[in-house]
């Protein structure tokens, strides 16, 4: 009851905020008008032409976002894998200086955030987004020239900088070129380079064991690439030159149903404003919180706590290559299970069984030679953790609109995720070592808490939907919606709108003629809201 009394105060509160005229929509309102403009009537597409300008999409835009997550995967996991190399011997680190060094960059990130999220307003994203791919290179090659702390730690404090705004810019072009059925999988693919980065890495590790080495050749490859996203990557829909007029259009239509918009060039301060009070916002950032801390210390960690069942550092290296095989295989298929639902509590709530499961049994059992095989198996079963965060970033990027409070949304999941994983590694010590009882006691606690979080927001976001409803209702339209954004593409229904359905009986298509208006989802009364 709480709950749904704190929506609808929330809602009630914005809604009676006045909405822009529409003189000044092409003005304050989405991109996509400079391509729809502001007429009533809209273009008929078929799901043939639906389907070939998604297939070109794909083709074009997910490569470079792979690649990219993939590339700074490798830069920021560079530090875990030169851990069984000599590092900490060869550079002088003591007590928790090795934690710090990982700690380090989400510290940066953490500080860098809001200037971050309001550059990814401002400024063409495609190009920023190349500049600081650019620049992480760089850092990263240089680094190699540390010899101690303090220059180790000076160049992860600019990684995490040039790396900030990475996770951010991606959500947001997720939400501005798919479909929010289309989103979770596409989010989750590149999500699941982390796994992929693992394994190549490990492997490539496998034949290199100077730690020098390692950082050269990652932050110089990086650097070899990063032109790729400055002459592929589009900043929006709106301009992508691989798109004829008609296929933008087309484009743009099949984002209407999301009611979430492409992107707008306008700093808006009452959606800040709006972040500030929507509980939304504090639920999204303690999941991430509570997801990030135990991902952060075992991500620094992982490969010492397979060294610490016995085995050598290359067997450690190749044992972490499975861990990482599971990771992609548990986030596709975690997305293409939410996607089926078209639910994504159930899957997030699922997939915190697991790994309490296996932190229990690494708690509990010894750590002798004979129990090796065990012991890596319960570390495995970890892995079902990995497919939280993918999950969480959509859950919160699917449930927000206006540009302003997407991006600032995605700044808080992000920070939030930042805090987490500096937290995450200090919850370690290299001194508790082969246990590391402190650091595993931690995660499962936290793995506790996102359970019950997870089954909160959900509640909360049903309540959210009922007074949406009620609202509609109020306003003349029909209450009941099927969100066809989560829907598969119908015939006759290319374009996406949402159906009305009134006691059962499907009718007409909601006109969803406030998609493009950069609305938050709690102003615009026909946003419906992912559970």
């Amino acid at each position: 009851m709480s709950s749904t009394k704190s929506c609808s105060n929330d809602i009630d509160h914005i809604e009676t905020t006045p909405r822009k005229s529409s003189d000044n929509k092409q003005k304050t309102g989405d991109a996509a008008l400079t391509i729809l403009g502001d007429e009533p009537t809209r273009r008929d597409i078929t799901p043939e032409e639906s389907a070939g300008v998604l297939r070109k999409i794909d083709l074009w835009i997910m490569p470079v976002v792979l690649l990219v997550y993939f590339l700074q995967q490798l830069d920021k996991s560079s530090l875990s894998y030169t851990s069984v190399f000599g590092i900490v011997e060869e550079t002088g680190l003591v007590g928790s200086q090795y934690s710090w060094l990982s700690s380090i960059v989400y510290v940066a990130q953490l500080v860098w955030q809001p200037v971050s999220s309001y550059l990814l307003v401002r400024f063409p994203i495609a190009k920023y987004l190349f500049f600081n791919v650019l620049m992480w290179g760089i850092v990263v090659a240089c680094t190699s020239a540390a010899t101690n702390f303090g220059g180790l730690l000076a160049g992860r404090f600019f990684l995490g900088i040039f790396e900030a705004t990475v996770a951010p810019a991606f959500i947001t072009i997720t939400q501005m070129w798919w479909r929010r059925r289309e989103q979770t999988m596409r989010l989750s693919m590149w999500m699941a380079m982390n796994g992929g980065t693992g394994m190549v890495g490990s492997l490539y590790l496998h034949a290199h064991s100077q730690w020098q080495i390692i950082f050269l050749f990652i932050g110089l490859l990086t650097v070899g690439l990063s032109p790729i996203v400055f002459f592929v990557l589009p900043d929006s829909p709106v301009k992508a030159r691989f798109l004829s007029r008609d296929e933008k259009i087309i484009a743009l239509e099949r984002l209407r149903a999301n009611n979430q918009g492409t992107e707008s060039k306008v700093w808006k301060w009452d959606q800040v404003r709006e972040l500030i009070i929507d509980p939304k916002t504090y639920l999204w950032f303690l999941l991430l919180f509570v997801c990030a801390a135990p991902s952060g210390g075992i991500g620094a960690f992982g490969p010492l706590i397979i060294q610490g069942f016995g085995f050598n550092q290359f067997t450690t290296i190749l044992f972490n290559i499975p861990f990482n095989a599971f990771q992609v295989l548990i986030t596709l298929f975690a997305a293409h299970l939410s996607t089926k639902l078209k639910l994504k509590w159930p899957v997030i709530f699922g997939l915190t069984i697991p790994p309490i499961a296996g932190s229990v049994a690494l708690l509990c059992m010894g750590r002798g030679p004979g129990a090796r095989n065990s012991l890596l198996v319960c570390y495995y079963v970890l892995s079902f953790f990995t497919g939280l965060q993918p999950m969480l970033y959509t859950w919160s990027a699917q449930n927000t609109a206006g540009h302003t409070k997407k991006i600032c949304t995605t700044g808080v999941v992000f920070a939030a995720q930042c805090a987490g994983n500096i937290v995450g590694p200090l919850l370690y010590r290299t001194q508790d070592k082969p246990y590391y009882r402190r650091g595993l006691i931690s995660n499962l606690i936290c793995w506790a808490i996102l359970a019950l979080l997870t089954l909160v927001t959900a509640m909360y976001l049903a309540a959210c939907n009922a007074r949406h409803a009620a609202a509609r209702v109020r306003a003349g339209k029909v209450g009941k919606l099927v969100d066809m954004s989560l829907e598969r593409e119908p015939k006759g229904d290319a374009g996406g709108g949402t159906q009305q359905v009134a006691k059962g009986v499907r009718e007409r298509d909601a006109t969803n003629d406030q998609a493009f208006s950069d609305l938050t989802d709690m102003r615009n009364e026909d946003f419906i809201y992912v559970l």
